[in-house]
């Protein structure tokens, strides 16, 4: 006589326990994996900082003078480093491209880029700003924005920041990246 065996599955119970546990363990892995994009994206920004800061001493060891910047959100500025193609321009008579960014593609939300208006963008979205010593007086009267460190009198050439975007000061502050330090 044949017996049945009992079948081995899991109940609607045990699938329902597995089910959570690897919901609380995905919203415990959450933070740090944010933590991680977070810090990559600083990392990425000090990078741009310290490229574009690079370019305009560039332009200014091949032109022999900084280029004229007439704001710290200068697009002009971004335009002169990277020309378009090569082509050489008022500024940049030689066409050097001093600096080299990824164009933004239409409706791409990716930052650290150059968008359409001229503007390099941190990887949080927002315009860098930049500082050159335009009279040469090896002094920039202030670069920096708060809540980030805020510099008057900064002893250098050029000086190359973000205003970061953040929910709160701490979350920007740690978002402020700056060419100086």
């Amino acid at each position: 006589m044949n017996t049945p065996r009992p079948q081995s599955a899991f109940t609607l119970i045990e699938l329902l326990v597995v089910i959570s546990i690897i919901g609380i363990l995905a919203s415990l892995a959450l933070p740090a994996i944010s933590g991680a994009m977070d810090s990559a994206r600083r990392t990425q920004a000090k990078n741009d900082v310290v490229q574009i800061a690079t370019a305009v001493t560039a332009y200014e060891t091949e032109y022999g003078k900084l280029p004229p910047v007439r704001s710290t959100v200068d697009q002009v500025l971004i335009n002169i480093l990277m020309p378009p193609s090569g082509v050489a321009n008022t500024n940049n008579p030689r066409g050097i491209v001093f600096l080299e960014v990824p164009q933004k593609k239409a409706n791409s939300k990716k930052s650290g880029q150059v968008d359409g208006s001229g503007d390099f963008e941190d990887p949080w979205g927002t315009a860098y700003k930049i500082a050159v010593d335009d009279n040469y007086d090896h002094t920039i009267l202030s670069a920096g924005n708060t809540p980030g460190p805020t510099i008057s009198n900064l002893r250098k050439k050029v000086a190359v920041w973000n205003t970061p975007k953040g929910e709160n000061d701490g979350q920007k502050k740690r978002r402020s990246v700056v060419s100086w330090e």
